[in-house]
Order: C-alpha cells, then sequence, then structure tokens
C-alpha cells in the first residue's frame, strides 16, 4: 500500500487527469485519486490525504472543510488568482511552468508540519536516477556534458542559446537532447526539469 494518499477533487475529468500525470512523476509512492465532486470525496473513508488540489468552484462551495485543512489543501485556479490563507496553483500554464510551480511549493514547505516530500526526497532522487536503468547511478546516467545541456533546457534555454553558451553546434545540442530524452524516459521537457532539481542540479529558484 502506498504509504501517501493525494486527492484531486475537480469536476474537470482532463484537468484532473493531467494534474495526476504529473504529480505521480513528483510522487512516485503515492496514490493519486481523482474525486469529480466534493461528495465523492468525503465518501472516500479508506484514505487520509496528505494533500487536496481542489477546483476553486468546489473549494468555494465547501470552504469550511479546505480551511480546516488548510495546510493540506491547494486550490487550483485560472490565471494568478489569490486566495487568503490558503495556497494556489494555476493550472492555465505550460507544462513545464505547472512543474516549476508545484516543485516550489514543495521547496518551501507547503504550512507547518508539511506532509509532503521536499526537493530532494528519497523515493523522488530513486525514481529519477534509476527511472530507466535500474540501479545506475545519478553521475552514470547523463554524461556531463549532457547534464550541462539538460540544465539549460530546464532554465528555458533554447537549442541556439544552448550552443552558443557552451560553444558547440546546433546539431550537436540536439543530438545531446536527444540522447538526454531517450536515457531518463522522458516524454516532455517538464520530466528534465524534474530530474534536474530532484538530483540537485538546478535549484527551483533558478528556474
Amino acid at each position: 500500500m502506498p504509504d501517501m494518499s493525494v486527492a484531486i477533487v475537480d469536476s474537470n475529468v482532463l484537468t484532473g487527469m493531467g494534474l495526476q500525470r504529473i504529480i505521480e512523476d513528483l510522487m512516485p509512492m503515492a496514490d493519486i485519486r481523482i474525486f469529480t465532486s466534493f461528495e465523492a470525496l468525503v465518501a472516500c473513508t479508506d484514505s487520509r490525504f496528505v494533500h487536496f488540489f481542489v477546483a476553486s468552484r468546489i473549494y468555494f462551495e465547501h470552504a469550511q472543510f479546505f480551511r480546516d485543512n488548510k495546510v493540506r489543501s491547494i486550490v487550483l485556479v485560472n490565471g494568478d488568482m489569490k486566495i487568503n490563507g490558503v495556497m494556489t496553483l494555476n493550472v492555465c500554464q505550460p507544462e513545464n511552468m505547472l512543474v516549476k510551480s508545484i516543485l516550489g511549493m514543495y521547496s518551501m514547505g507547503h504550512g507547518p508540519g508539511h506532509p509532503g516530500p521536499t526537493v530532494g526526497h528519497p523515493g523522488m532522487a530513486a525514481h529519477t536516477a534509476g527511472h530507466k536503468n535500474g540501479d545506475e547511478s545519478t553521475e552514470t546516467l547523463l554524461s556531463s556534458r549532457e547534464i550541462e545541456v539538460a540544465v539549460l533546457l530546464s532554465k528555458g534555454l533554447i537549442s541556439k542559446e544552448i550552443a552558443d553558451k557552451l560553444n558547440i553546434s546546433t546539431t550537436t545540442v540536439i543530438t545531446h537532447r536527444t540522447h538526454i530524452m531517450d536515457k531518463l524516459d522522458a516524454h516532455s521537457l517538464a520530466d528534465v526539469i524534474i530530474y534536474c532539481v530532484m538530483n540537485g542540479f538546478v535549484d527551483v529558484g533558478e528556474l
């Protein structure tokens, strides 16, 4: 059984599924459950959730419940809307920025007694370092040059900018990028960002 459970409470199933996939990458040992209504959430009695990712409409309809659990509650908002006394997450942003936002929450700690993992959490490091190659070490998963390229990709540089910075050709950068994606079994830039942050190659504040 997973040692932690996370609830996503959103009537928009596509939003819930997308967020579920991202959180599964960040918290591979967690049980991520999607609830399309508040009633479905409270009817679930077999888990104690360490986090509630809740749509703003559902939050306001059942504000007392989530205020009573404000340390564990993260409200999903459209844009930069802020809600006094509770953490918010803008879901209307590119995937790589969404990942950065979630990582930023964990690096700061989500309130006193934060139950979730922090950057460098052993489960996350194991997930990234051994994601494809079993017990292969972090140092040998990517070459030194590939790590340099991965870090610059994480910081938002495009291939030509990376080539100029490292004094190599754009074609070489593209080749390194292909190797990085293959070695990490990465499906998007978000996976590369997670790898770099979890293994200490880049700080969340630099992204």
